[in-house]
């Protein structure tokens, strides 16, 4: 039957591969042989599963009768497919005797192995038969062969009793007195093992409790560290703290002096008269440095716009002098 299935799978790859190029796509035509071998892998799979299932004396329902018939149809169209597209008729008979071969095959092969499975059941069934006949006889043989044996062995054991006990007798004074022997050399032993753990404990506990103990130190000696770091963190802290509060207050002094400076600038009013110009300059820096505009300068030394602008772009510029020592 595996013969069968392996040539009828053989002839229908190098049968169905050709449809399958045919038909498929230039860059996809390295997958034609996929489809055939996955539906004869599907055939292999349900003659041997129906091969398990007959010789278990199981039965598998519906499904595999329908997986085994559809596979079978899949086959026998996939292989007539291209002699029926061109109206081969004798092509068509001829791929199709692999296909059909390969279902009665599956069929047959099953009904096969079921008949085969029932009638090696059978055997087996009436070799078991005859099997327990035989043991029941041997059995009750056996049986007979045992009653004389007890009965010989009572005589016996009632004749060895009294010397097995006197025996006994013996041998429990002997056991005794090895098990008081062993029970002291037991106790010996555990006495001195109990004081080698006892020791053994001791010395544990002081170690226990020196490490504790270097521990505790290391743990202070690091708590002393964190509290001086953050001691340290902290006067730095507020080192800080007072430094932009100073800051601030030189700020706000500066802003107050500012103030005064700007107010008192703006009292001054227009001019009446253009300043001498070393006047007007002076008086010029100050309205600069307060932060007035160019048109209250000008109203304010009776010069120009363009001439108070031009002092201003000289004061916003350092000279080149204080440029090339500045870099």
């Amino acid at each position: 039957m595996w013969a069968i299935v392996s040539g009828a799978m053989l002839f229908s790859v190098l049968t169905v591969t050709p449809l399958m190029t045919a038909h498929t796509h230039e860059d996809w035509r390295w997958t034609a042989p996929i489809l055939p071998i996955v539906v004869d892998s599907a055939v292999v799979i349900v003659v041997r599963l129906d091969s398990v299932l007959a010789r278990l004396g199981g039965r598998g329902g519906p499904w595999p009768v329908a997986l085994r018939w559809m596979t079978g149809a899949m086959t026998l169209l996939l292989n007539i497919g291209a002699s029926a597209l061109v109206g081969d008729l004798v092509g068509v008979a001829v791929h199709s005797v692999a296909p059909l071969l390969l279902i009665v095959t599956a069929e047959a092969g099953l009904a096969y192995r079921r008949a085969l499975a029932a009638a090696v059941k059978g055997l087996e069934e009436r070799e078991e038969e005859t099997r327990q006949a035989r043991e029941t006889a041997a059995e009750k043989r056996e049986e007979a062969r045992q009653q004389r044996v007890r009965e010989r062995r009572d005589h016996e054991a009632a004749e060895a009793r009294e010397r097995r006990e006197h025996e006994a007798r013996l041998i429990r004074d002997e056991a005794e007195r090895q098990e008081r022997v062993r029970r002291e050399e037991r106790e010996d032993r555990e006495r001195h093992e109990r004081e080698e753990r006892e020791d053994r404990e001791r010395r544990e506990r002081e170690r226990e409790q020196q490490r504790l103990e270097r521990e505790r130190r290391e743990r202070e000696a690091q708590q002393q560290k964190e509290l001086e770091a953050r001691q340290k963190e902290e006067r730095e802290r507020q080192a800080r703290v007072d430094e932009a509060e100073r800051e601030r207050r030189e700020r706000s002094r500066e802003q107050e002096r500012l103030e005064r400076e700007r107010a008192e600038l703006l009292t001054l009013g227009p001019a009446a008269e253009k300043l001498p110009e070393a006047e007007a300059r002076a008086l010029v820096k100050r309205l600069h440095a307060a932060g007035l505009g160019i048109r209250v300068a000008a109203e304010t030394t009776g010069w120009s716009v363009g001439w108070v602008s031009a002092r201003y772009q000289e004061l916003r510029t350092p000279p080149a002098g204080l440029e090339g020592a500045a870099s």
